[in-house]
Order: structure tokens, then C-alpha cells, then sequence
């Protein structure tokens, strides 16, 4: 028989009909010579077609042994079993980024002296405020304040005219300008003088309008960045100090 032609199924020995040839004389006996260059086979005697069943059901069943192979071949008919490999998985490697000694090396956060413009900037706010708008759902009179309050609070203020109310440190009290920069602890804003301030959020009370309605930041609990606030759930106070 043919090596190739071997596939899954069933294989035994067994006492055929008087006069029919047996099973094993019909599993190894060799293919006429027509058949075997119809398909493109080299004949093979029984010896040798015996050897490779052997070796493929070894190979179908790993974890038999080949007395277990040889008995059940024998006695009763062979379900082959497929033993699928197992696919390794491939760790991801992290990206690694910039430390904060490298960004501030390569100077990525600082703004050009030459685009330091307060009307640069304009377009940014007007963006700033359809966010909120469409934030908010338009703003409506009726709307709760303190509902619009939560909303601000999470916001992002990139873009946003904020106005230092009241400070601890009197120069600071009434710089108003459109934050281009937040970070943890400070604002970066340039003011229509087309200067850029760096305002610290710790003791200082912001203020913000937008269409008519005024919201206070007090920066002491706000020291968060811009991706933390988004998270984090504010209490509404009446009176907090500085």
C-alpha cells in the first residue's frame, strides 16, 4: 500500500470471510503500477508500507506508548487524535517615553517668544467655548448652576479665560488671560499685553464666564492635572479658605 494514502479512520487485524483476502493483507498490499503513476506515487512493498503506518500513528499519538499502539492496531479499530501546538504569545513591549528631565531638556512644553500673541490664541477660545457649550447642552437659563459647576470642574481648560480673583500674593490678583498650559500645580496664560504668566494654582481663587454664567476655581483643590480631574468627583462647599 501506499504510505501517502493513509489518513484517520480505521485500522485493525481481524478474520475476514473465507476466501476474501484479510484486513491487513487489503491495508498493506501493493497499488497496481497504474494507479501508482496515475498518482505520481512510488510503489512500495508491504514491509515498507507497514513500517510507515507505524511511524504515523506514532507520530498521530504522542502520548501512547508503542505497545499500546501495537495492541490496539491488533484488536480493534484507531481513532487518531490531532494534538493542536500551542501558540506562543508575544509580550508587548511598552513603549518607553520621556522622563521629565528629558521633555524639559528638549524644551517640548515651553511656547516660542515669537508666539506669545494674545490673538493667536482667540481662535482657540472660541473653540474652548463651543466645547462647553455642547458640554453643557447649551447652556440654558434654566439650567442647575450646580450641575454646570461639576461639568466645568472636570473640564478642560486649555482655551478658557480664567481671571484671578483673589490671591494670597497681591500681584497676582487680576491677571486674566487664555490658558494655553495646565499642569498640576500652575496655569500658563498669556494676557492680552501678549505676556505669558505662570500662575500658581496653590492660594489663589479663579473665576471663568462663559454666555453669562461665572464659575469659581479655588486652585488649593484643584491641584490636579487636566487627565486626573476628569475622574475625580469634587464636593461643592459653601465657604472654603484660601
Amino acid at each position: 500500500m501506499e504510505a501517502e494514502g493513509c489518513e484517520a479512520g480505521a485500522v485493525g487485524e481481524g478474520p475476514g470471510r473465507p476466501g476474501t483476502p484479510s484486513l491487513a493483507e487489503e491495508l498493506y498490499r501493493r497499488l497496481p503500477a497504474e494507479e501508482s503513476a496515475e498518482l505520481r506515487l512510488q510503489p512500495q512493498g508491504p514491509e515498507e508500507a507497514k513500517a510507515f503506518v507505524n511511524a504515523f500513528l506514532k507520530r498521530s499519538m504522542p502520548k501512547m506508548k508503542e505497545e499500546a499502539i501495537q495492541d490496539i492496531l491488533t484488536r480493534k479499530a484507531v481513532v487518531l487524535e490531532h494534538y493542536s501546538k500551542r501558540k506562543t504569545k508575544q509580550k508587548r513591549r511598552k513603549t518607553k517615553g520621556f522622563t521629565a528631565k528629558q521633555r524639559r531638556e528638549m524644551r517640548l512644553f515651553e511656547i516660542e517668544p515669537d508666539q506669545q500673541r494674545y490673538s493667536i490664541f482667540l481662535p482657540l477660545h472660541e473653540l474652548w467655548k463651543q466645547y462647553i457649550r455642547d458640554l453643557c447642552h447649551g447652556l440654558k437659563p434654566d439650567a442647575q448652576p450646580h450641575m454646570i459647576q461639576t461639568k466645568l470642574l472636570k473640564a478642560d481648560l486649555h482655551g478658557a479665560i480664567l481671571t484671578v480673583t483673589k490671591s494670597k500674593c497681591p500681584s497676582y490678583v487680576g491677571i486674566t488671560g487664555i490658558v494655553l498650559q495646565e499642569f498640576k500645580h500652575i496655569f500658563k496664560i498669556i494676557t492680552k499685553e501678549d505676556k505669558l504668566k505662570v500662575v500658581p494654582k496653590l492660594n489663589n481663587v479663579f473665576s471663568l464666564e462663559i454666555d453669562g454664567f461665572i464659575s469659581y476655581i479655588y486652585g488649593s483643590k484643584f491641584q490636579l492635572r487636566a487627565s486626573e480631574r476628569s475622574a475625580k468627583k469634587f464636593k461643592l462647599k459653601g465657604t472654603i479658605d484660601l
